[in-house]
């Protein structure tokens, strides 16, 4: 009854300030109550981090030993591209180098056309991709080319010296010579082409049959010369065979005509004669030759090219 006495005996312009009062202490308590029992509301320092970064330093051959599968690999490689594209690009020719990788897809894909376009050492990986599919040049460089990838076959050089004067050319030769000339050594390269031959091979075991008879016999009568007696024997034999056989199909190179000279930066004992060779080179143009049997004439042309890097196709043909 006291407090009922004292508020009614303020002032109404009293009564309003306690009721402001009032309301601001029942907010302000409500609002720290509500903070102090919401603790998700404060920033947290410790958060997960939106992007994966690659280890500094980065090492590529750790990172391509972890993948087996060539494609996991370059998959794996590929998302280091939006973070540093030199890490990525290395990641790349390692999982190339550590994996039997064949995708020529996967690396002309649209992620990696940027660097296929720019770094030094693109058409040299371009070359390995190649031997390790097989070796099939003509083919491939037909996928290249469709892309607008910069490399090019021994044939169209030599259609258009002119047009091909200083780009890269891609051919599956084998080293016919070696020379030196002036402090370059030389090497007379035959391109070849590759086809394949058909074969049956024996599956299971073959089953075989052999039999032989001989019949003999004397036959004695009366001629007009006189009596006499002939003999006689007939031999036959006869064999039966049963196999059952697979068709099979093996890769072979054979020349296609086309010859060049192909100059090295100093000799290289890994480059046989008698063995085939996935070549990157410049083309430098033509060179004539002195073959002309007629002094007036002029000997046959032959391409010159400045050899960049060679590997050792694989036997089985990535299609």
């Amino acid at each position: 009854m006291k407090r009922a006495t004292l508020v009614a005996s303020l002032k109404p312009a009293s009564r309003h300030a306690w009721a402001l009062i009032c309301a601001l202490a029942m907010t302000g308590c409500a609002t720290s109550r509500a903070v102090e029992e919401d603790p998700r509301d404060k920033p947290s320092s410790s958060g997960p981090r939106v992007t994966e970064l690659p280890p500094d330093p980065f090492n590529p051959q750790t990172f391509a030993a972890q993948y087996s599968n060539p494609s996991e690999c370059e998959r794996q490689a590929r998302r280091f591209l939006p973070i540093s594209r030199d890490d990525a690009w290395a990641a790349l020719k390692a999982c190339i180098d550590g994996t039997p990788f064949t995708s020529l897809q996967a690396l002309m894909s649209r992620a990696w056309s940027n660097e296929l376009r720019s770094r030094a050492g693109a058409a040299a990986l371009i070359a390995k991709v190649v031997a390790q599919r097989g070796g099939s040049v003509e083919g491939d460089l037909r996928l290249l080319n469709e892309q607008r990838l910069p490399i090019f076959s021994l044939a169209a050089a030599v259609a258009q010296p002119d047009t091909y004067k200083g780009r890269f050319i891609l051919v599956r030769a084998q080293v016919g010579d070696s020379r030196a000339e002036g402090e370059k050594p030389t090497v007379w390269l035959v391109e070849q082409g590759l086809g394949s031959v058909a074969s049956e091979q024996q599956v299971g075991v073959a089953v075989r049959r052999d039999s032989a008879s001989t019949t003999s016999g004397n036959l004695g009568g009366e001629t007009t010369l006189g009596s006499g007696t002939v003999g006689g024997s007939l031999s036959q034999a006869d064999t039966d065979r049963k196999s059952r056989t697979v068709l099979r199909y093996d890769n072979i190179s054979s020349d296609t005509g086309r010859e060049a000279l192909g100059r090295l930066a100093k000799p290289d004992p890994f480059l046989a004669p008698g063995r085939d060779f996935v070549i990157l080179a410049r083309f430098d143009g033509m060179r004539t030759t002195s073959g002309s049997l007629d002094a007036d004439d002029e000997g046959p042309r032959i391409p010159v090219l400045s050899i960049v890097s060679y590997f050792i196709p694989h036997p089985l043909v990535v299609y």
